[in-house]
């Protein structure tokens, strides 16, 4: 009698991508990551910080569902058995944009008290890539100490700085370069991205 084996049929992994917004300012960089990720077909798991919310009301004219309504998962912050709390949930990465000093810390510490901060330390351990967006200016030593200790461990600090090259019209043009930029490190192309093509009528040397 012929041996029976077992088969296991393996379904392909959609990709998705963790997004963690937190409450510094800057809400509108979280916004258009949400939008991007629908617009390139990647499933977006949200986690929002309650003083997100609280920003998102400061600057910007969008509700709570508005926000969440984006995305394709939304996760409690309080929620630490949800998916993204997993190192076996499969996902390209994280992003949290934009990323509070507070969360960086807490990171950067793998010390973590919220949702947000154990999707990233999962991301970390991992060894997927995560993507902070910071948002603090200036930066006093123990930032700076803090951004490189996340370095070190493999994180991308990608601060949301205004790329005037690509000649932005205006602060939405700024929000969706930074943006495309930052998903250029999840290895996504997002169409409003503006491509350094060399130097316009420049001579040769």
């Amino acid at each position: 009698m012929a041996d029976v084996l077992n088969t296991t049929v393996s379904r392909p992994t959609p990709p998705r991508l963790a997004v963690g917004i937190s409450g510094a300012s800057g809400v509108i960089h979280g916004v258009r990551v949400l939008d991007a990720l629908r617009e390139l077909g990647v499933e977006s798991h949200l986690v929002v910080t309650r003083a997100a919310l609280l920003t998102l009301s400061q600057e910007t004219d969008l509700t709570p569902d508005d926000l969440t309504g984006r995305a394709d998962v939304v996760h409690r912050l309080t929620d630490v058995g949800a998916s993204i709390a997993s190192g076996s949930f499969r996902t390209l990465g994280m992003i949290v944009a934009p990323c509070s000093v507070r969360t960086m810390g807490e990171i950067a510490t793998g010390v973590t008290s919220t949702l947000l901060t154990r999707a990233a330390d999962v991301t970390l351990k991992e060894r997927r890539p995560l993507v902070l967006m910071v948002r603090e200016t200036p930066l006093h030593l123990g930032h700076l100490r803090t951004m490189t200790a996340l370095a070190e461990m493999g994180v991308v600090i990608a601060p949301p700085l205004p790329a005037f090259y690509a000649r932005p019209a205006s602060i939405a043009e700024m929000v969706d370069q930074s943006v495309g930029r930052a998903l250029d490190l999840f290895g996504l192309d997002w169409a409003p991205v503006r491509r350094w093509s060399g130097l316009k009528g420049a001579g040769e040397a």
